[in-house]
C-alpha cells in the first residue's frame, strides 16, 4: 500500500492532503462549540445550517471546476485555493454574529469544492500505473479517517489548556502548509479534449454517473452515508453539551470514537476487497450504521442516553461509514476513461454532497424541535431508503463488470 510514497510527487501531495485535512478537522470541531456559544440551544440549527451551507457552495461550484480546471495551471491554482482557504479561516474567531459565520464557511467552502476535485484528477496523472493507482486511493481513504482520529484527539488536548479560537488557528497553519508543499511539486495538466460547449463541459460527469449502474448503486449508498454521518457532525455537541453535560473536551472524544471505527475499516477493508466484492461489502457497511442507528434509538427509550453508549453506538457508524465510502474511488476509475476522469470525480463530489445537503438541514431541524429520538428515526429512514436503493440500482451481475 506504501509503493505510491516512492514517488516524490504523490507524497508531497499526499502529505498536504493529511495536512490540511487536519486542519479541516480542527474547524469542524471549533465550528460546533463556536455554534454553541453563538446560539445555545438552537446549536444543532446553526450548525446545520453552516454544513448546508457548505454543502451548497460544494453542488454548484464543483461541476464548474471539473469543467474549466484544466484550462488553467494546475500548481497555481491549488495553492492558490489553499490560500483563499486560509484567509476565511483565520476570519472566523474574530466573528461576533452567526451570518457572519453563513459568509466565511460559504467563500471557504467554495474554495474547497474547487480545490478537491482539481486535486483527485491529478493523482491519476501523477501514479500512471494501476496498481499504484489503487493503493493510492487506500492511502487517501486512510489520510480521512486518520483525520476522523487524529482531529478530535489534537483538539481535545489543546481545550484542555486553550479556548476553542485555537483550534481555528490551527486549521490556518493547515492550509498554508498544504499550499507550500503543493507549491514543490511540478504537476501534469489535464490533457482533455475540447467539448463543444459550456452545457456539455459542465454536465457531462454527470451524464456518465447516471448512465453506470455501479455508480447509480454508489449515489444510493452516498445516501445513506450521509444521513448517519450528519447525524454524528451536526448533533455530537449539543447531546454531548446539553443532554450529556459534558465538558468541551469530550465533544472532541465523542467524534474521536467514529474516527477509530472509520479508521479500524479502513485498515481491514484492503484484505476483505481482495475476497469480496465491493458491492457486497459497501451494502453490509450500510447494513451497520442502520443498526447503529437504531441501537441509539434503543439505547436511550430502554436506560437512557449514556456517554459510553454514544461512545459505542458512533464507533459502530464509523465502522459501516467507511465500509461505504472506502471503495468509492475504485468504482469511479473502474467506470471512466482518462479523458472524462476530472469531470466524473466533480460528478462524484457533487453528487455525494446534494445528498448531504439533504441530511444536514435534516438533522439539525429534527434535533432541534423534536429531540435525539426523531432525529436519529428520521435519518434512520433515509439509510435504509438507500439500503434498498443501491441493490436494485446496482444489481449484483453488474458488481464485478468491465471497465468502462
Amino acid at each position: 500500500m506504501l509503493a505510491p510514497l516512492l514517488s516524490r510527487s504523490y507524497r508531497h501531495l499526499f502529505a498536504a492532503q493529511v495536512i490540511a485535512l487536519l486542519g479541516t478537522g480542527l474547524a469542524t470541531i471549533a465550528l460546533g462549540l463556536l455554534a454553541y456559544d453563538l446560539a445555545g440551544q438552537n446549536a444543532s440549527l446553526v450548525l446545520g445550517t453552516v454544513f448546508t451551507i457548505k454543502m451548497l457552495a460544494y453542488v454548484s461550484i464543483a461541476p464548474i471546476a471539473g469543467a474549466f480546471a484544466d484550462r488553467f495551471n494546475r500548481r497555481k491554482l491549488l495553492v492558490a485555493l489553499d490560500i483563499v482557504r486560509a484567509a476565511a479561516a483565520i476570519s472566523l474567531p474574530f466573528v461576533t454574529a452567526v451570518w457572519q459565520v453563513y459568509i466565511l464557511i460559504f467563500l471557504l467552502q467554495s474554495a474547497s469544492a474547487a480545490f478537491t476535485p482539481t486535486f483527485q484528477a491529478t493523482i491519476p496523472d501523477v501514479l500512471t500505473e494501476e496498481a499504484d493507482y489503487t493503493k493510492a486511493l487506500s492511502l487517501s481513504r486512510l489520510a480521512y479517517d486518520l483525520e476522523n482520529i487524529l482531529s478530535p484527539a489534537i483538539a481535545g488536548a489543546l481545550l484542555v489548556f486553550l479556548t476553542y479560537d485555537a483550534l481555528f488557528i490551527g486549521t490556518v497553519f493547515g492550509f498554508l502548509a498544504s499550499a507550500l508543499l503543493v507549491g514543490t511539486v511540478l504537476l501534469p495538466n489535464a490533457d482533455i479534449p475540447e467539448r463543444t460547449g459550456f452545457y456539455d463541459r459542465t454536465t457531462r460527469g454527470i451524464r456518465i454517473y447516471m448512465a453506470t449502474p455501479r455508480l447509480r448503486g454508489l449515489l444510493a449508498l452516498n445516501l445513506a452515508a450521509a444521513a448517519a454521518g450528519a447525524m454524528v457532525l451536526v448533533n455530537t455537541p449539543l447531546l454531548v453539551r446539553e443532554f450529556l453535560g459534558k465538558p468541551e473536551s469530550a465533544v472532541a472524544w465523542t467524534l474521536f470514537a467514529f474516527g477509530l471505527g472509520s479508521m479500524l475499516a479502513a485498515v481491514i477493508l484492503p484484505r476483505l476487497l481482495e475476497h469480496f466484492i465491493d458491492r457486497s461489502i459497501m451494502l453490509l457497511g450500510a447494513v451497520l450504521m442502520l443498526t447503529a442507528l437504531l441501537g441509539f434509538e434503543w439505547i436511550t427509550v430502554s436506560d437512557g442516553l449514556t456517554w459510553t453508549g454514544l461512545l459505542l453506538v458512533w464507533f459502530c457508524s464509523g465502522l459501516g461509514y467507511a465500509a461505504v465510502l472506502t471503495p468509492a474511488g475504485r468504482l469511479l476509475r473502474r467506470s471512466s476513461e482518462i479523458a472524462d476522469r476530472p469531470a466524473l470525480f466533480a460528478a462524484q463530489f457533487a453528487l455525494s454532497h446534494l445528498c448531504w445537503l439533504l441530511t444536514y438541514p435534516l438533522s439539525g431541524w429534527l434535533m432541534t424541535r423534536f429531540g435525539p429520538q426523531a432525529a436519529v428515526a428520521g435519518l434512520a429512514v433515509l439509510v435504509s431508503l438507500g439500503l434498498i436503493a443501491a441493490p436494485l440500482l446496482w444489481p449484483r451481475q453488474a458488481g464485478s463488470a468491465a471497465e468502462h
